[in-house]
């Protein structure tokens, strides 16, 4: 049988969050003891988590981050050997919006088996609870840090989401939260939609879809929340064709 690479999914707010994962990521994975970890604090209290009895001490936690060079992927091969590896961020989904990828795609071109398992992903989270268009959406991840590139970048983001009629979702440092909400009511059409997304999954969730005109007349505390914004200047019904299921 070919070897096996599971993607874990973490939580992506408090502990409370730990008790929403889906119970048998932890059977699931009981028998990995090879990990490459965004984090590994954060892996630790995971596998803890949602496997009280596992064994950390016989485990091995080799990191894999947005600085791990393509060699030192490679050997992350080498050290596991013949043994399963397990992909753990440091919050949410490995490979979407985190490290991951690079491993994932070395796995397929080695021929082992690549096994997601279902956890919270932010930007979906996002996505479901907007009211956009998930029929056509595109991530963008962070914008520009320099103010004039990043009013920039959302314009186009804006004619981008009026043209393809698709949702524009991107993040932001939550220190920096405040600086491009205000770039975003200050540069787009008053009749865009814009979607506040803070907190996912944590009891203070916040997620509310509003035009800019009515953003403008709101306050609201975004400041360092982790949150997602998406941008879409209309909000089609989806209509299914007769004798289709959603799906």
């Amino acid at each position: 049988m070919p070897n096996k690479i599971y993607l874990i999914p973490n939580t992506i707010s408090d502990e409370a969050a730990f008790n929403s994962l889906p119970v048998y990521i932890g059977p699931a994975i009981e028998h990995v003891r090879f990990f490459a970890v965004e984090e590994e604090k954060a892996a630790r209290r995971l596998l803890k988590k949602i496997h009280p009895q596992f064994p950390l001490e016989q485990t091995v936690l080799v990191k894999l981050n947005e600085h791990t060079k393509l060699q030192d992927v490679e050997k992350i091969f080498q050290e596991a050997g013949n043994q399963d590896i397990g992909i753990i961020s440091e919050a949410g989904c490995p490979g979407v919006a985190d490290p991951g990828a690079e491993l994932v795609l070395l796995a397929h071109q080695k021929n082992w088996k690549v096994v997601p398992l279902v956890g919270p992903s932010a930007i979906l989270l996002a996505l479901m609870a907007s009211g956009l268009t998930g029929q056509n959406f595109c991530f963008h991840g962070y914008l520009p840090k320099e103010k004039d590139s990043r009013i920039q970048k959302i314009k186009t983001l804006e004619k981008r989401s009026a043209l393809e009629h698709q949702t524009q979702i991107f993040m932001e440092t939550p220190y920096r939260n405040e600086n491009v909400l205000e770039d975003i009511l200050n540069c787009c059409d008053a009749n865009t939609y814009l979607t506040i997304a803070c907190d996912l999954t944590a009891p203070m969730q916040f997620v509310k879809t509003l035009p800019i005109k009515e953003w403008k007349v709101r306050e609201i505390s975004i400041h360092k929340r982790p949150t997602m914004f998406l941008l879409g200047k209309s909000a089609p019904l989806f209509k299914h064709k007769e004798g289709e299921r959603g799906s």
